[in-house]
């Protein structure tokens, strides 16, 4: 069927031979499909409500949005790439600038929407253009620079906001992430981070216990408090279902944030439209990866794939949720088992709709201890600027080459630098979004101005793209490499 709903049966839907594969438009029964589905949920489950935690967007709407995001993701690309669309951290850092410019939540959501309607347009001119002119605008070399300077600008946000909160808790939750991540292969090893929050919930409530209240830093005030490391006090005034709430303003005259409407401003959009070059990396890797897995050749579906990504973004984020992305922890789950059924991700997508529906659950989420964040977010917020040297590394970048080193290594320092280059009164430019024009900007001038020597070096033998989203333990986009052409050998490792 054209909207990739009609699947059908494999074998007798129950037995699976050892070199069986589901293909997208098959399902097995209904019974296991339900099964996978829930697989698939718990796999993108840490990461889709960590994040909107982070950006200060409400957990309990993202999750309902991602669910509702994944259902219009599978409609537009017929379901021929099997997907789950959990919160993107590509966008956190421009979030931490908005807020810190005094911004509120429907201006981050406002920036992340329009952010979301121009990497639809990129995907429709991808799907009409080919995907050739996009890897001539963003080479490997100015896309590992965006995700590095993206990460690594995140540094001072751990520094000054979450480890401050319990420097113990955080540093605890941050080591038992790390061995969690390594130690132990396979599926437990993709959930480190939703395993290090239940960790450091647990060790929280057990340090209340022990050594009673703490006197730190608490985000919610904006100064140091003696409080509880956790308040449940929500939780049991929530109900068990409803809607999302919508945002209201608490007693201290702090934001609670819930259901709104976006607002606009342009320097809000600016900051956020670096993260447009991430996902779309992302998306492309993405693609590639679930490619080779199912032997399927999905490059007319790239640039739909991509347009469906903004479009669950702008759907997300037009109530106030989170921004969307394509989750490499579901592709994780497809390897493990070999169904690449898209009725999984139809089933995880419902599943999450209903955890939505549940204040109860949005109140628990809420109820995150600030040094626990810490400790995640140390780990996961490296990794992004890690991620950028892994993309550099794997596609062979030259930087002894200056057409590479010169024009990228200014665009860095200035986004991790936090550089600010002033218009007018109202409008300055800065940090990420600064970072990125003269990334890209500056890289197409050195290209333009060297001699044809140094073009066909930093050109390389070939074209690689590799997803960049960063969630630890490969839980939103780390692994997947493919060489960009038909019929290419299959680079992936592991």
């Amino acid at each position: 069927m054209a909207l990739g709903l009609g699947w059908k049966l494999h074998g007798d839907g129950h037995k699976m031979g050892p070199d069986d594969v589901v293909a997208p438009d098959e399902r097995l029964s209904w019974g296991k499909t339900v099964g996978l589905g829930a697989q698939h949920v718990v796999a993108m489950f840490g990461a889709t409500f960590v994040f909107p935690l982070i950006m200060g967007l409400n957990a309990q709407l993202a999750i309902m949005m991602s669910g509702i995001a994944t259902i219009c993701f599978l409609l537009i690309v017929q379901g021929k790439v099997p997907s789950y669309l959990g919160t993107s951290a590509a966008f956190v850092g421009a979030v931490a600038a908005i807020r810190a410019q005094g911004g509120d939540s429907a201006t981050v959501t406002g920036a992340i929407l329009v952010a979301g309607a121009v990497l639809a347009l990129v995907g429709v001119a991808i799907h009409f253009l080919g995907s050739t002119v996009l890897h001539k605008v963003l080479p490997p070399v100015v896309t590992g620079a965006v995700v590095m300077l993206i990460g690594f600008n995140l540094a001072p946000v751990v520094a000054n906001i979450y480890w401050p909160q319990d420097q113990w808790i955080a540093l605890l939750v941050m080591t038992f992430t790390i061995i969690c991540a390594v130690a132990f292969k396979g599926f437990v090893g993709r959930i480190a981070v939703f395993l290090a929050l239940i960790f450091g919930f647990v060790l929280s409530w057990v340090f209340d216990k022990v050594f009673g209240q703490i006197t730190a830093f608490d985000a919610g005030a904006g100064k140091e408090t003696t409080h509880w490391r956790v308040n449940l006090g929500g939780v049991s005034d929530a109900s068990w279902f409803g809607f999302p709430p919508a945002s209201t303003t608490g007693a201290d005259g702090k934001e609670i944030v819930g259901i709104h409407a976006p607002t606009f401003t342009m320097a809000a959009i600016l900051l956020v439209l670096p993260a447009v070059i991430a996902l779309i990396a992302e998306n492309t890797g993405h693609v590639k990866a679930v490619a080779e897995m199912t032997g399927h050749n999905l490059d007319p579906m790239m640039g739909r794939a991509i347009a469906a990504d903004g479009v669950g973004t702008m759907l997300a984020s037009s109530v106030g949720g989170s921004p969307t992305t394509t989750y490499a922890e579901n592709i994780g789950v497809m390897a493990a088992t070999r169904v690449y059924s898209t009725a999984a991700y139809y089933v995880a997508a419902l599943v999450a709709i209903l955890f939505g529906l549940s204040p109860k659950f949005g109140a628990l989420v809420a109820a995150t201890p600030g040094g626990v964040l810490g400790g995640i977010t140390v780990v996961l917020y490296g990794m992004i600027g890690l991620l950028g040297a892994k993309i550099w590394k794997e596609n062979g970048v030259d930087f002894g080459n200056p057409i590479n080193l010169v024009p990228v290594a200014a665009g860095i320092v200035i986004g991790i630098g936090g550089v600010n280059l002033k218009f007018t009164q109202d409008f300055t430019l800065g940090g990420i979004a600064l970072g990125t024009i003269v990334a890209i900007g500056a890289y197409h001038l050195a290209r333009a101005l060297a001699p044809e020597d140094l073009r066909l070096r930093a050109d390389g033998p070939t074209t690689l793209i590799t997803t960049t989203e960063a969630n630890y333990g490969d839980s939103d986009g780390i692994d997947d490499l493919y060489q960009d052409e038909p019929g290419g050998r299959d680079l992936r490792q592991h």
